[in-house]
């Protein structure tokens, strides 16, 4: 606060009446040059917690009349950018920025992921040594597996060009035929490259480079991505809301899937078993061709409690819907 001079015209004020006023003004001054928290300047900085938006890759679908988010460009799977699910993420003043991602386990022979909290900015290494540690036992519960042995430790994650170096121990390697091993790759790097600036994973091994993994031989010959295990994701792959999650009405649900003509159906049941929302929708390519698909609809649970997603096609056959894959879920009524 800045005070003003008398005016030179008028009287000046004598005695004990001065000393008053020259008291005011000076308790005036130091108020208005004090700083304390939230102030502009570096002592009393508060930061804001990320919003948890969400962009997800591919064009915009929609369904049940609303209109899905827009999309990053499309890929071979969704990759959204940090904090990722509609969680986000959160800092508090004197600790460190913490995000929600997820990590890649196994429901039967296809990847699932299941939703985890990491510290930046070292993100990606945290989602590895995650993903190493295996499912919750509500993850078990609800049959989630994972292919990689018990007791792998992480060495290092170096990112260069948007290429993942992963230096594991070599008890990633240890025992499991073709199908184990080629799954505990994709486990890795499905979860390396849900962050954007990550697109494919070269594999070390105590800190060789990898040609031939396992005793299978699965040939490592450069990095690979995702389109590298395009037989180990469902034809659906729900990359939001994950397991154990909390929807809210109208959901938001977002991935990547390979069906007939791009087309399928997302359902929601609540806690007694009851159709909540049943609506078809259309990804950005299908028949062979792994596209994204991201709609927000509504849906109306009789009670809130658990719930699951379930994502599934008519069978153009014999006309009974075949399901894809399953979210259990927390539903808000």
């Amino acid at each position: 606060m800045k005070t003003r001079a008398p005016d030179r015209r008028t009287r000046r004020p004598h005695g004990a009446l001065t000393g008053a006023l020259t008291l005011l003004l000076l308790t005036a001054t130091a108020c208005g040059t004090s700083s304390g928290p939230g102030a502009p300047d570096g002592t009393g900085t508060t930061s804001r917690s990320p919003s948890g938006a969400v962009t997800s890759p591919g064009t915009s679908a929609t369904t049940g009349g609303a209109s899905g988010t827009p999309a990053p460009p499309a890929s071979s799977a969704p990759r959204p950018s940090a904090p990722d699910s509609s969680t986000g993420g959160s800092t508090t003043p004197g600790t460190r920025k913490t995000i929600r991602t997820a990590v890649y386990f196994l429901h039967g022979e296809h990847i699932s992921p299941a939703p985890r909290t990491v510290t930046a900015p070292a993100t990606a290494t945290g989602a590895v040594r995650a993903l190493l540690a295996g499912p919750d036992r509500y993850e078990r519960g609800h049959r989630r597996t994972t292919a990689i042995p018990s007791g792998t430790r992480l060495h290092s994650i170096a990112v260069h060009d948007r290429v993942a170096t992963v230096d594991l121990d070599g008890r990633y390697d240890d025992g499991g035929g073709s199908l184990s091993m080629r799954a505990r790759l994709a486990q890795v790097v499905f979860t390396v490259t849900r962050f954007p600036g990550i697109q494919a994973v070269r594999f070390e091994l105590d800190g060789k480079p990898v040609k031939y993994f396992g005793g299978e031989g699965v040939v490592l010959d450069g990095p690979v991505g995702r389109d590298d295990f395009e037989d180990l994701a469902p034809g659906v792959l729900v990359d939001s809301p994950l397991i154990g999650e909390t929807v809210r009405n109208p959901v938001r649900v977002w991935g990547s899937a390979n069906t007939f003509e791009a087309e399928f159906r997302l359902k929601i049941t609540d806690i007694r078993g009851r159709t909540a929302a049943d609506v078809l929708v259309m990804a950005t390519s299908g028949s062979g061709t792994r596209g994204t698909f991201d709609v927000v609809f509504p849906y109306k649970a009789t009670r809130t409690g658990p719930g699951m997603l379930t994502a599934y096609f008519i069978s153009p056959k014999d006309g009974r819907p075949v399901t894809m894959d399953t979210v259990p879920l927390m539903v808000n009524r």
